[in-house]
């Protein structure tokens, strides 16, 4: 067996795998299972214990090495694992010499490969051909962040904010594009943060402008997770280019001023509507996603309501809505709670609320003409990311289609035809 990645968690972590799976090959490691953690809560940890046991049981003679960010946070539970041969931290896991093969077998302290995330100053812009049997490949621009919102650990696994230079993520992007991929996904972890730590402080709509400008072959830019409070005038003004796609998902968290306070959250629930306005002014078929939290702890009913209500006065598509966590080592943790069960049924109703709005949107293209981009045989996405069922049409073939009905989780429809 060659190496294996098993990632958890962010769109960042799946871009990591494929950069550890090179660095480790380039080391020669051979027959292994590297586990890419999630630590954003405590059910992904769970998970991620499961997936390593799991590993275990399956491949008796693997070697399993577990990283990420619950592995950052949480170190030395993993590290108590027999299942576990070797724990790395979030900095290290992107070199090859973590994982060089005379580094195994070690006891539990040296087993433990984890160093102290804060004192990480850079972010280095990996180089990657592309993501297997994908058509959309996702480039990392930023790493860390220097927030401190009070339900989250996520500092603490991924260290302060830093950017990866202009130049070297244009370069990366070039190179996917030679390599015939149609569509990038720009990921970090707060990435409308980029920019402060490099020369001339650029910015996240610097940045973007600067992808579409040297890379005029990239049919299709997108952009990840953004904090609506820390969109800048250049990326507003990047929003008018057609070749970035009219699809953004919004770091919001709740729909209430008093719980977004008691969050840290730097947005009132007027602003984040005044930056959906404002972005469906410039790009009129822009369609949004959203964080939300439910059960965030002292949420009263009517607070959990302004958050219900927010999906839809600002028309959100696409909702990842899941009940609180609390995180050992965080303000919210000490909080008054709300009940488990509680959470769970208001985040039920969330994201029946995001059905309604993404049952709307579907109706909304019918007839239309979208152009898409085939991810698999038979199975592409608009620019508005909704999923498509096209006959006729192969991975990374991108094209004109006619939307002529809706099946059960996607639309339906036909390759336009060129007039004879």
């Amino acid at each position: 067996m060659a190496v294996q990645t098993l990632t958890f968690g962010c769109r960042l972590n799946a871009y990591e795998g494929e950069v550890m799976k090179a660095e480790a090959e380039k080391a020669g490691l051979d027959n292994a299972i590297i586990i890419n953690t999630c630590a954003v809560t405590e059910e992904a940890v769970k998970q991620a214990k499961q997936a390593v046991r799991k590993a275990r049981r399956d491949n008796p003679a693997a070697r399993i090495i577990v990283t990420g960010c619950a592995a950052q946070t949480e170190a030395r539970t993993f590290g108590e694992m027999d299942e576990v041969d070797l724990v790395i931290g979030n900095d290290d896991k992107l070199r090859a010499e973590s994982y060089k093969p005379m580094v195994f077998g070690l006891a539990l302290n040296d087993k433990v490969q984890v160093n102290d995330i804060m004192s990480v100053r850079e972010t280095a812009g990996h180089l990657i051909a592309g993501m297997d049997r994908r058509t959309r490949a996702f480039v990392q621009v930023q790493n860390g962040c220097d927030h401190r919102c009070t339900f989250c650990i996520i500092p603490f696994g991924r260290g302060p904010s830093r950017s990866v230079p202009m130049g070297l993520v244009v370069d990366q992007i070039k190179q996917l594009v030679g390599n015939g991929y149609r569509e990038v996904v720009l990921t970090g972890v707060d990435i409308t943060s980029y920019g402060p730590d490099l020369p001339g402080a650029p910015t996240l709509g610097t940045l973007v402008q600067s992808i579409l400008r040297h890379a005029p072959d990239l049919p299709r830019l997108r952009i990840s997770s953004i904090d609506s409070i820390e969109a800048d005038a250049a990326l507003y003004e990047a929003v008018t280019d057609k070749r970035l796609m009219p699809h953004l998902h919004l770091s919001l968290q709740s729909g209430d001023d008093l719980i977004l306070k008691r969050m840290k959250r730097r947005h009132s629930r007027s602003e984040a509507l005044e930056v959906v306005e404002k972005l469906r002014g410039l790009r009129p078929d822009m369609v949004f996603g959203a964080d939300i939290i439910a059960g965030f702890p002292t949420e009263t009913e009517a607070m959990f309501e302004n958050s219900l209500r927010f999906i839809g006065e600002a028309g959100l598509s696409y909702i990842h809505a899941f009940p609180y966590s609390p995180r050992p080592g965080t303000p919210a943790a000490r909080m008054p709670q709300v009940g488990k069960g509680v959470a769970r049924q208001r985040a039920g109703l969330l994201r029946a609320e995001g059905e309604k709005q993404v049952a709307a949107l579907y109706a909304s293209r019918l007839g239309h003409t979208e152009n898409v981009l085939m991810e698999r045989s038979g199975v592409g996405r608009t620019e508005q990311y909704i999923p498509v069922r096209v006959a006729g049409m192969e991975a990374g073939d991108l094209d004109a289609v006619v939307i002529t009905g809706r099946g059960a989780d996607c639309l339906m429809g036909a390759k336009l035809r060129a007039a004879a």
